[in-house]
């Protein structure tokens, strides 16, 4: 079954140019931009509107699973469309963190279930995890945390780098900092009462 939807008089920002016209869809594709165009299916007046391409946000933190209270993925998705964010990436510092090919399932099954966008998922890395990172499909890349995160999100060993890096094709992000140096960091900032401090003792060189 076929879904129509004509959007009239919208302020429609195109390559190089913002331009008032009408778009006219069908099934969630637009198939004509015109100011002559056929209206079909439901129409809605968006004058005074600008009608923009879906944002995509590559890094998001929903709280789903483990600290839903706060953010769930459908509160999460929801703020998201309101905001024009058509496509969500979400990281792996769940709790559970989402390590292996099981938990990476069962968020995918929570979204689908939930998410009113599109989604996609990073993968965790942790010391011991290799095979799971090689073997799992669909997901958008592999997340490394060089500092500490959640559970064992925690890889900051450079032969187990290497071998993340060397075995695969997904993408791969870093959270590039020294555990080490956050550590010291945060040893010599102890009982400072100062919000500055957090930002000092996040840095990657001794102070």
């Amino acid at each position: 079954m076929k879904s129509s939807l004509t959007i009239r008089n919208a302020d429609v920002v195109l390559p190089g140019k913002i331009q008032k016209t009408n778009v006219s869809v069908i099934n969630g594709v637009i198939i004509a931009i015109g100011s002559k165009i056929s209206e079909v299916g439901e129409v809605i007046d968006a004058e005074g509107l600008f009608l923009i391409p879906g944002i995509i946000d590559p890094q998001v933190h929903f709280r789903e699973p483990g600290a839903d209270h706060k953010e769930d993925l459908h509160s999460g998705s929801c703020a998201a469309a309101a905001g024009g964010v058509t496509s969500f990436l979400d990281m792996p510092n769940n709790n559970p963190p989402v390590t292996t090919i099981k938990r990476m399932a069962e968020k995918k099954q929570l979204a689908a279930e939930k998410s009113v966008v599109n989604y996609g998922f990073f993968i965790g890395a942790t010391p011991d995890n290799l095979e799971e990172l090689n073997a799992v499909e669909n997901v958008c890349g592999i997340k490394i945390f060089m500092g500490a995160s959640t559970g064992d999100l925690l890889v900051d060993d450079s032969d187990i780098l290497e071998s993340i890096f060397a075995n695969g094709t997904k993408l791969i992000a870093v959270h590039a900092e020294d555990e080490s140096i956050l550590q010291e960091n945060r040893r010599l900032m102890k009982g400072i009462d100062d919000v500055r401090i957090h930002s000092l003792s996040e840095m990657n060189q001794l102070l």
